[in-house]
């Protein structure tokens, strides 16, 4: 089993910056991929962005691309998302997720754990 619980939401006005993270527990982190995705009501999970066990490939969705980094630190078994230039747009509970795949990572169903999420409000 492993436990993930993220941190790092709030309220941000548009332009801004926010930091999520999400600290792990349980069965060793570096053998997990991870992910991040959001939902905003009324729409299915998306991804948002993922990297390797390793840390060295990393994948971002096309709304996201040269705005948000994900990274990750093996040591504190956390993963990171940083978001810059915020969008109204990128309001949404914000999930991290771990999988034991190393394919398909924007694909929710490839995700074994999940955290219980983060509110990001993004004001015009």
């Amino acid at each position: 089993q492993v436990q993930l619980v993220e941190s790092g939401g709030g309220l941000v006005q548009a332009g801004g910056s926010l930091r999520l993270s999400c600290a792990t527990s349980g069965r060793s982190f570096i053998t997990y991929g991870m992910g991040w995705f959001r939902q905003a009501p009324g729409t299915e999970r998306e991804f948002v962005a993922a990297i390797s066990r390793s840390g060295i490939t990393t994948y971002y969705s096309d709304s996201v691309k040269d705005r948000f980094t994900i990274s990750r630190d093996n040591a504190k078994n956390t993963v990171y998302l940083q978001m810059n230039s915020l969008k109204p747009e990128d309001t949404a509970v914000y999930y991290c997720a771990a999988t034991s795949s190393s394919i398909a990572m924007h694909t929710p169903s490839r995700y074994d754990y999940w955290g219980q999420g983060t509110q990001v409000t993004v004001s015009s």
